[in-house]
């Protein structure tokens, strides 16, 4: 979701931010290396299971960061012939698994702390040195936290917004264990499962946060209301648009792309109306900076319900019933264009003929009565039009 400060040319697959996005990750699996390194080893020394638990916690992050630098390579890819809207999902995917991660993390401490509350779980003194690491855990996964969301802000990534706020909940499950450690230092036993209670549903609450809109792109979920509206008013503002509808939207890694049929004046030439389809994406593209791309239909008429001249002829069919038709008109041998107009579930018909077909102005009236008397019988042709250059 893009907010008002996010630059407007600003790309979700352009190469500056796959360049920062995969600097944090690296950041992060570093630093997580060490931790775990750290944090096993001084737990194991120190006599601490919740420093060894935490540590395989951040050891399972590192498959976590693995899989952000996954997503950052594959969803930066340009369109291929197998994925013609990129490759920008897989940053939505990424990100609903993260969110999964984070819901797990807070399940997986609601269930130690419970099992400590019950009593299930020896108690063993951890030496001083545990207190100390557990403290440079959560200097360290706060660090990554505020490194990770200031990039993620920067270039309106969803996925590291997740991947920040999975640092936040290690830098939680950080402190949880410091507060189990001084506890149980200071022989107050239960006081850092109580806490691990109250944060696992924090911890939960943020998976939730993360995965759901993730759910709600993957299954094609709109923009919302006020977003629709103001995509209206900029399509309605073209000029040639006389109305809009079947308007849709679908989110695509962090960005959305619109299909929308417009209304145009029925006698415009093809050209003119791509001209105006073409305005209308372009606008649309420069103005409102979630879009990434719109598909513009063109239609003379609302045909939301039904399609009014799908029982009319074909142009192969108009011109084998002409042909018939003008057999006896000699002029007919003059028609220089047919111009077709299928409208309101009626078929009109325009004949373009050079002015020279006339021996005298004034005799066009009675031409275009003869052609028009002679289609006047034909069950598919509702008018005809005859114009001279």
């Amino acid at each position: 979701m893009t907010d008002n400060t996010t630059p407007a040319f600003l790309d979700v697959t352009s190469p500056v931010r796959y360049r920062a996005s995969r600097r944090v990750a690296l950041v992060g699996m570093l630093t997580n290396a060490l931790l775990v390194v750290g944090q096993v080893t001084a737990g194991i020394i120190g006599h601490s299971q919740g420093l060894v638990a935490d540590g395989m916690h951040t050891l399972a992050d590192l498959s976590s960061d693995l899989l952000v630098l996954y997503a950052l390579k594959h969803s930066a890819k340009e369109a291929d012939e197998e994925h013609p809207y990129g490759h920008a999902r897989i940053e939505t995917a990424v990100t609903l698994v993260l969110g999964v991660l984070l819901l797990l993390v807070g399940i997986g401490i609601a269930t130690r702390a419970g099992l400590r509350l019950a009593g299930d779980m020896p108690f063993v003194a951890p030496a001083a040195i545990t207190l100390w690491v557990s403290g440079i855990t959560i200097l360290a996964k706060e660090g990554l936290y505020r490194y990770t969301l200031r990039t993620a802000r920067r270039f309106d990534s969803d996925l590291l917004k997740a991947s920040a706020w999975h640092h936040r909940s290690d830098a939680i499950s950080s402190i949880i264990v410091f507060i189990g450690i001084a506890g149980s230092i200071a022989g107050v036993e239960w006081l850092d499962a109580a806490a691990a209670l109250g944060v696992a549903l924090f911890v939960a609450k943020i998976g939730i946060q993360l995965g759901w809109p993730a759910i709600r792109e993957l299954v094609d979920t709109g923009l919302d209301k006020g977003q629709l509206l103001r995509i209206r008013r900029i399509i309605l503002g073209v000029d040639g648009v006389r109305e809009l509808h079947l308007l849709r939207t679908r989110r695509i890694g962090g960005r959305a792309l619109v299909d929308v049929h417009i209304i145009v004046d029925e006698d415009i030439s093809v050209s003119e109306g791509h001209y105006i389809s073409e305005m209308v994406r372009t606008k649309l593209v420069n103005e409102v900076d979630v879009v990434a791309d719109a598909l513009v239909h063109i239609d003379p008429e609302d045909d939301t319900h039904s399609m009014p001249a799908r029982d009319l002829p074909s142009r192969t069919a108009v011109h084998t019933q002409l042909k018939a038709c003008f057999k006896d008109i000699d002029a007919a041998q003059q028609i220089e264009r047919i111009t077709l107009h299928y409208v309101g579930g009626r078929l009109r018909v325009e004949l373009l003929m050079p002015l020279s077909v006339l021996a005298h102005p004034a005799d066009g009236a009675a031409l275009a009565a003869r052609f028009q008397q002679a289609v006047a019988n034909g069950p598919l042709i509702d008018s005809l039009d005859l114009r001279f250059h």
